[in-house]
């Protein structure tokens, strides 16, 4: 007992004698210039409104949503992301603590609340307003604007996928065994027939109605368990409520994957794509969602999550969610090769915007094999006064016909002229130009056919133009550093590679935070460099 006290009154020495070392204000020991002054201004000069309007009552002795909101962004400058790794840095963190202002430390059900409850019912608008920040201190041009995507895993079980042809292939083959199950019971019970043409819920609902009135009638007692016989009309009835509970569950699926072709049960908003980070090496898919992002001056200005798995269907929704919130229009916008449509160059040009997307065969265009390849339309020389084409023999490819088709996974229709040529037999080149080998067609009488969109082909030589020029060219190669450089930072060095939250609507909120920790690191950079207000790197020649 006496020890115990010796080391209780060592204890409460130590104790206070490290109260006496730590100094009352901590902003003492932070450097004049260091980031997390800078974050503390930045988040103060923003409006939070929307965010303070989603507390219903606030505890004067806890946090603020505003000192709630710097935790947040400096934990995801530190790559902190887990809420009970921030709740352990808000309590040994000088930074952390400099921003509570001297508040409780919150609990990590406090922090994961915030993320999710409040930050994410205004997250849309805070990004808006860190954007018009930054365009307010010129910091952005609000002129061009680079734009690329990346996948980024969903926190969901990698086998929890729901296949919508599978399910709709096996809700067919139930409703076959439900018709089957009809013509039996009709035998059985000498119903009429309950159905007519096509079987549909409200039949096997009506069944179950009769065969429960029979029951009744009948005054036969279900029993269930061990020893138990069960009646031939109790085992039709259990035979009719596991059809209802499997078709229920085959329509809730496929309602959860609306128009995408897969989702998850454990996020049904995720959608299972292939990645590049693939630890098994087989081509794995795994739920996740497309990140698509919009730099300027290094700085994400904007950003969006898609299902989509491709970035061409991701473009239009970018720019019409971008255009509605912010105060200005971007004039040029800036992509690769992933985004290029005849539904995207369309849309730029309907709305006044300069497109420099890089065609798809940009870089195969370059090789000698592309160049002497006598089959592709691009070695073709082009009348436009005739509108024909001409093959390596001399022979005139003439327009035969048109039609209009959709793109794939939209609305968008292009048309597309067919070209043809009638004089193909005995052709030296045939074999070159006519590639394949169509067994139902002799070879005889096998014609080069070229399906082009004129219009489609205008736009892209547009583009190629575009991004051909001097401008061009330096705006190609800033998009490689900024756009890419973003994902870069994101990825590589703060190790963000899943999400942590479930949901499009939290996914969301985790992505803006992780925009507006970035953009205020990439702030201070420029500041403690002297490169405040530069946007564009010059090309090295």
């Amino acid at each position: 007992m006496q020890n115990l006290n010796i080391l209780q009154t060592k204890y409460n020495l130590y104790e206070g004698a490290y109260q006496l070392k730590l100094p009352i204000d901590l902003g003492i020991i932070i450097p004049d210039n260091d980031g997390v002054r800078l974050l503390s201004q930045f988040v103060e000069g923003l409006d939070l409104t929307d965010l303070y309007l989603t507390y219903s009552r606030h505890r004067e002795n806890q946090a603020s949503p505003r000192q709630m909101l710097k935790i947040l962004l400096l934990a995801y400058q530190e790559g902190i992301y887990a809420s009970r790794g921030i709740e352990k840095a808000c309590r040994k963190n000088i930074d952390f603590m400099y921003l509570l202002e001297g508040k409780p430390v919150p609990d990590h059900t406090t922090i994961a609340r915030f993320r999710t409850l409040h930050f994410g019912a205004c997250a849309t608008r805070i990004m808006t307003l860190m954007t018009e920040f930054l365009k307010d201190l010129d910091e952005i041009t609000g002129e061009e604007i680079f734009i690329d995507g990346t996948k980024i895993e969903a926190n969901a079980n990698k086998y929890s996928f729901v296949w919508k042809k599978a399910v709709t292939k096996n809700m067919a083959k139930r409703f076959d065994k439900i018709a089957v199950f009809f013509r039996e019971c009709e035998v059985c019970y000498d119903l009429r027939p309950v159905w007519q043409g096509k079987i549909k819920l409200k039949h096997l609902k009506k069944l179950r109605r009769k065969l429960y009135r029979i029951k009744k009638e009948e005054g036969i007692e279900f029993v269930h368990g061990k020893g138990q016989r069960k009646t031939q009309l109790q085992r039709h009835i259990e035979e009719i409520e596991a059809h209802l509970a499997k078709i229920k569950d085959y329509t809730h699926k496929i309602h959860q994957c609306g128009k995408r072709n897969s989702c998850s049960k454990t996020d049904p908003d995720a959608t299972f794509m292939r990645m590049k980070e693939d630890y098994m090496m087989n081509g794995q898919l795994k739920p996740g969602y497309n990140l698509q992002i919009g730099v300027d001056s290094g700085y994400i200005s904007w950003l969006t999550l898609s299902w989509h798995p491709s970035d061409v269907k991701t473009l239009k929704p970018f720019l019409q969610q971008m255009e509605e919130e912010l105060s200005f229009r971007y004039d040029t916008i800036v992509a690769d090769a992933g985004y290029e449509s005849e539904e995207n160059y369309s849309y730029l040009e309907d709305h006044g915007q300069r497109a420099m997307i890089k065609p798809a065969d940009y870089e195969i265009s370059k090789k000698r094999k592309y160049k002497k390849d006598i089959s592709r339309k691009e070695n073709m020389p082009y009348n436009y006064d005739g509108d024909f084409y001409t093959c390596k023999a001399g022979k005139r490819l003439y327009a035969s016909n048109c039609y209009r088709t959709h793109e794939r996974g939209g609305d968008y229709k292009r048309k597309v002229t067919v070209y043809r040529c009638h004089d193909c037999k005995g052709c030296p080149y045939k074999s070159e130009c006519i590639k394949g080998r169509n067994w139902k067609t002799p070879e005889e009488e096998r014609f080069k056919t070229l399906h082009v969109s004129r219009k489609f082909e205008h736009q892209r030589q547009k583009s190629l133009a575009n991004i051909t020029c001097e401008e061009g060219l330096m705006l190609r190669v800033n998009r490689s550093i900024q756009a890419e450089g973003a994902f870069a930072v994101m990825k590589e060095d703060r190790g963000f590679r899943r999400f942590l939250c479930r949901g499009r609507a939290n996914v969301y909120a985790e992505s803006v935070l992780m925009a507006i920790s970035q953009n205020i690191s990439q702030l201070h950079r420029k500041i403690q460099s002297g490169k405040t207000g530069t946007h564009l790197h010059p090309l090295t020649h």
